[in-house]
């Protein structure tokens, strides 16, 4: 049964190379079709007795296995040892009576060489039936080809699935980058690099844990369901529960369950999970996302630098192997210590621009406009300042770099600064212009945490739909007493954007949220 969508070509070594083409199938208007005629081949498989989707497959080897075992065979040698192995075929090579096919599972490449007299007359035609895309299952000896590579060679094999639509070009794979996150499992199946980050994505995750757990911080989950969301300055997700009959909220931020947990005694609590925010979608944007919060009693904001830098160093040695990390044409250096600056004195070092809280309002509004701020008119001083580093200055700085002393205005959950009230003690670890951490030294006191958040209701009264809201059960969690305590948030996505080189957050969010398609 032969694929007309496939055509014949020529691969990188020069074998003639029998490809599927998705792409060229779907500009010529035959992908359903293609995807017909398939059908056809399954009723005739069934109407043989083979079902084109048989229950499991056990394979004893993976694909890398079989490589480490025998990394050095010479040409044209037999093992006589027999593997059983699985995976999807990426490539298939006819030629006469040998056929070669390359498989993939998620250790990694090997080919399969099937020679004609390896099988039965029936075997070999049903071997020869296969397309690219399919999974089969292959028994059979380890052996190395007249020209030295290594395979298998079957001497049974199973159709595991069929492929009822082709996967792209085996050359050219998933470019569009919108199609590479819409089908990612399309993407993973045939770029390399997809399954690269989505690995090193297990390995940060894991290397942050095992960090954490060797400092004695406990992991807990927290409520996703919110009577109130809080935490962070965000619009958050609206939801309705029928029985109770309220109205419920997607958390916008782990931090208040967290800290109702350092009240309670888990004086070292860490939490990885996902957060929500009904905001915009961008290249650093995306409306649900990787949080990791750690809280740690009896710890301040300088704590939780060290805590930072030495975790994401731990983070980058594990998932790529060193703490220098090429990304695009400069090198990310994770290596403890981080350089320390005041937001203050960054406006004047990354930006030129003085700006400070001893200069009036208007003096501050004026110096952001002329340096191409939007600065809306009911911002406070403290506002002007963040806003105008976030807009104009925060994308020049490469560090790693903590950038420390926010004004009190912008940071109602943070502590009042030791040396200057007006400011808090709260830092943001910005790496090749990305906001990357955000940490505190918190806010302990209940009634100056009462008085900040009904600030922000009076914010929200205003107009400000992201401004906290007051949280009455935190509240009353404060007033039973809190430990001094330290505060850590990392945007998880954001780490491996950095680690994997890619600067959209979509390539490491394995399905990012895309507007409806078109039909």
């Amino acid at each position: 049964m032969e694929d007309k969508n496939e055509v014949t070509g020529l691969g990188p070594d020069g074998d003639q190379v029998e490809e599927s083409d998705s792409s060229e199938a779907q500009a010529a208007g035959g992908l359903a079709a293609l995807i017909r005629q398939r059908e056809v081949e399954v009723d005739e498989m069934r109407a043989a007795g083979v079902e084109p989707w048989p229950i499991g497959f056990k394979p004893d080897h993976t694909l890398a296995q079989v490589v480490a075992n025998f990394p050095d065979l010479e040409p044209s040698t037999d093992t006589g040892v027999t593997v059983r192995v699985a995976g999807r075929i990426l490539v298939l090579r006819r030629m006469g009576g040998l056929i070669f096919a390359k498989i993939r599972d998620r250790s990694g490449d090997l080919q399969l060489f099937v020679p004609q007299q390896a099988l039965s007359e029936a075997d070999f035609a049903r071997f020869g039936d296969l397309h690219i895309g399919d999974y089969v299952g292959a028994e059979g000896e380890v052996i190395s080809t007249r020209r030295g590579e290594l395979s298998i060679k079957p001497s049974q094999f199973r159709l595991l699935a069929k492929a009822l639509r082709p996967l792209p070009d085996k050359w050219h794979g998933v470019k569009d980058p919108e199609e590479r996150g819409r089908r990612r499992y399309v993407d993973l199946a045939v770029n390399p690099q997809a399954r690269q980050v989505a690995l090193a994505r297990t390995k940060v995750v894991a290397s942050i844990r095992h960090f954490l757990a060797e400092r004695d911080f406990v992991e807990v989950e927290t409520p996703v369901l919110q009577p109130i969301p809080g935490g962070a300055a965000a619009l958050p997700f609206i939801t309705h529960h029928n029985a109770l009959d309220i109205d419920l909220y997607l958390r916008i931020a782990l931090e208040l369950h967290l800290k109702r947990l350092v009240v309670g005694g888990i004086e070292r609590v860490f939490e990885i999970g996902r957060v929500f925010r009904n905001e915009g979608i961008d290249t650093r944007h995306n409306p649900e996302f990787t949080m990791l919060e750690s809280y740690s009693a009896f710890d301040d904001y300088f704590d939780m630098m060290e805590l930072t830098e030495s975790m994401v160093h731990a983070a980058a040695v594990s998932a790529t192997g060193s703490a220098q990390v090429p990304h695009g044409d400069k090198v990310i250096d994770f290596t403890p210590p981080w350089e320390r600056i005041t937001i203050v004195d960054a406006l004047a070092q990354y930006g030129d621009i003085k700006m400070d809280l001893d200069m009036p309002t208007e003096v501050l509004r004026e110096r952001a406009v002329a340096a191409g701020a939007k600065v809306a008119d009911n911002w406070g001083p403290g506002k002007i300042i963040v806003e105008t580093f976030d807009q104009l200055v925060e994308r020049k700085v490469w560090g790693p770099v903590f950038i420390c002393d926010y004004p009190a205005e912008t940071s109602p959950l943070a502590r009042a600064h030791r040396d200057d009230p007006r400011y808090v003690e709260r830092f943001e670890a910005i790496v090749c212009g990305r906001e990357l951490a955000n940490a505190y030294t918190e806010l302990t006191d209940p009634l100056e945490q009462r008085k900040r958040l009904q600030e922000q209701a009076k914010l929200r009264a205003g107009g400000d739909d992201e401004a906290e809201r007051v949280d009455e059960d935190f509240l009353r969690a404060l007033e039973y007493g809190m430990p001094p305590c330290g505060g850590l948030g990392v945007g998880i996505d954001r780490l491996i954007m950095l680690l994997a080189d890619t600067d959209t957050i979509r390539d490491v969010i394995l399905f990012p949220t895309y507007r409806p398609e078109q039909e």
